[in-house]
């Protein structure tokens, strides 16, 4: 392949000949540019061949070579050569600007892509709400080690209020809850949507009415999953705002030994459907809503929106947004 010999005019710089010229010719030269301006960057930096050779790990002959070349083709001669001192002639000084534009996009661009690799790997500290959305969440978690294995997921359990203090004094990366923090500092994403139900005997008192009342907790024994109140689902969304106590309240940790409660007619429990899925139901339990209305509850992904600049933390989003959000 041979060198075009360039026509300088006064408005054109020589800079932007070989820049077009660059992008024409790069692929089909398969490199070589490179070869040619690390040679003329390097003499004009070190000033002289002699001192270019060991740098570029050639002999001065074959640098000699290599410059007579590259000047010849394109038809100006880049260097005035003196004895102790090379110094760039006008043409030259152009070719040396663009050979510092070239490299120094070059390792930029690697700077880049290398910034880009070690984001895609890091360390995800994730709280769930308990008794809130945790039904999906190992699934989707096995999904992520396949799909970016040098992700590594934290997962921690605990109550709504905990893990929102957690997520403001920045020990949780990102929180699965249902409550809308307030301030601007966090990413929301809204992706779930479910309903708490009461769960009695046949014939306890709740299963009167098409629906339960919400007054009528103040006769019941509640049985719950554990304290304090303000993270039972049903006190913070139905029975805390009508000032409602019910007359009862009992905390088991275990759904299965609750269910066994409830279906033996000693107190009634308050969950979503989703909940109840891994047990079998007794024949004698029914399934209420609580209000004309009943108790819908959403559930939102929050991270601080410093944290969204991070790719691994934008991947695991968007892959929790893929799987989960309609």
């Amino acid at each position: 392949m041979e060198f075009p010999v360039f026509e300088l005019k006064d408005s054109t710089s020589l800079v932007e000949i070989i820049s077009t010229y660059i992008c024409e010719e790069v692929i089909n030269f398969e490199g070589m540019e490179l070869k040619y301006y690390r040679l003329i960057k390097t003499i004009a930096e070190e000033g002289n061949i002699a001192n270019s050779a060991g740098r570029l790990f050639l002999t001065q002959s074959a640098l000699s070579h290599q410059l007579k070349e590259i000047e010849e083709r394109l038809g100006f001669k880049i260097f005035h050569r003196k004895r102790n001192k090379w110094i760039l002639t006008p043409e030259g000084a152009e070719l040396y600007s663009l050979a510092n534009q070239l490299f120094s996009a070059i390792e930029k661009g690697f700077d880049t892509i290398q910034n880009i690799k070690e984001g895609t790997k890091g360390a995800i500290r994730l709280s769930v709400e308990c008794q809130s959305f945790f039904h999906d969440i190992p699934e989707f978690i096995q999904k992520m080690a396949i799909l970016y294995p040098e992700i590594d997921i934290e997962l921690n359990l605990g109550t709504r209020h905990e893990i929102l203090s957690q997520l403001k004094s920045d020990k949780v990366d990102i929180a699965l809850v249902s409550e809308e923090p307030a301030g601007n500092k966090f990413h929301v994403i809204e992706f779930y949507q479910d309903e708490i139900f009461a769960i009695v005997h046949k014939e306890h008192f709740f299963n009167k009415n098409d629906y339960v009342d919400p007054n009528l907790f103040e006769s019941a024994h509640l049985i719950i999953n554990s304290f304090p109140l303000e993270g039972v689902a049903v006190y913070e969304h139905c029975l805390r705002a009508n000032n409602i106590t019910p007359k009862r309240i009992t905390a088991i940790p275990f759904t299965e030994i609750a269910l066994s409660m409830v279906a033996s007619n000693l107190g009634v429990m308050c969950a979503p459907k989703w909940q109840l899925k891994p047990f079998k139901l007794h024949d004698d339990l029914e399934i209420k809503r609580i209000g004309v209305n009943g108790i819908k509850r959403r559930h939102y992904l929050i991270t601080p929106s410093a944290l969204l600049k991070k790719n691994f933390i934008s991947n695991f989003i968007a892959t929790f947004e893929e799987s989960f959000v309609d």
